[in-house]
């Protein structure tokens, strides 16, 4: 199913940004991040989301991004945001002028992680698919659009019947960047059931 973005709403609408029927533009402003405590001991909770919201318990919800980034920690890609403590992200985030961080961010009980490998500098869009099977979720990267690479499953501890997921960009330092969203689209879970080891019983 495409996902009119006219259709979804911000948590923090940021200062520059055009919605239209097929496609989302977001230019960042510098010092804006999603982050909680882990590591840095520092929190941030500023940048801008945009979400949907569904009661769905088995989705993918998938997104393509294109983006000019050039400062450290610039980043935009997909993102499911309940609350500043309870969220998940991925992203591609700029480092410097050889390498760019592909990762994900899981926040459970205001605590983050952080899971990433280095790809290129010159890779300048990507493709993200979310998948949810109930409380527990997919994150996968592509960048055709077709052939999508597993990057981690997770848990959430805090999830409700209703979630909200979609799109979000910001630039942690002093940065401003244009961040694109196209190919916006709800589908079937594509994360198939397990077909191995049986589920212990409780």
């Amino acid at each position: 199913m495409k996902i009119n973005p006219e259709m979804m709403e911000w948590t923090r609408e940021p200062k520059h940004f055009t919605v239209t029927e097929n496609r989302v533009i977001i230019i960042t402003e510098p010092h804006t991040d999603l982050w909680q405590r882990t590591y840095y001991h520092f929190r941030n909770d500023n940048a801008p989301v945009l979400q949907m919201k569904t009661r769905e318990k088995f989705f993918s919800f998938v997104v393509k991004t294109e983006f000019d980034t050039k400062v450290r920690y610039d980043q935009s890609g997909i993102i499911m945001y309940l609350d500043s403590d309870n969220w998940l992200k991925a992203a591609m985030e700029y480092e410097n002028e050889s390498i760019q961080r592909l990762g994900s961010v899981v926040t459970n009980n205001g605590y983050s992680d952080w899971a990433s490998v280095d790809v290129d500098a010159s890779i300048k869009s990507a493709w993200f698919r979310l998948s949810r099977r109930e409380d527990d979720f997919c994150v996968e990267y592509s960048d055709d659009g077709v052939r999508f690479k597993q990057m981690r499953i997770c848990h959430m501890f805090n999830i409700q019947d209703e979630i909200q997921f979609g799109i979000y960009a910001c630039s942690a330092e002093n940065g401003s960047f244009t961040a694109s969203f196209t190919h916006i689209e709800m589908t079937e879970c594509r994360w198939k059931a397990h077909d191995g080891q049986q589920p212990d019983i409780e």
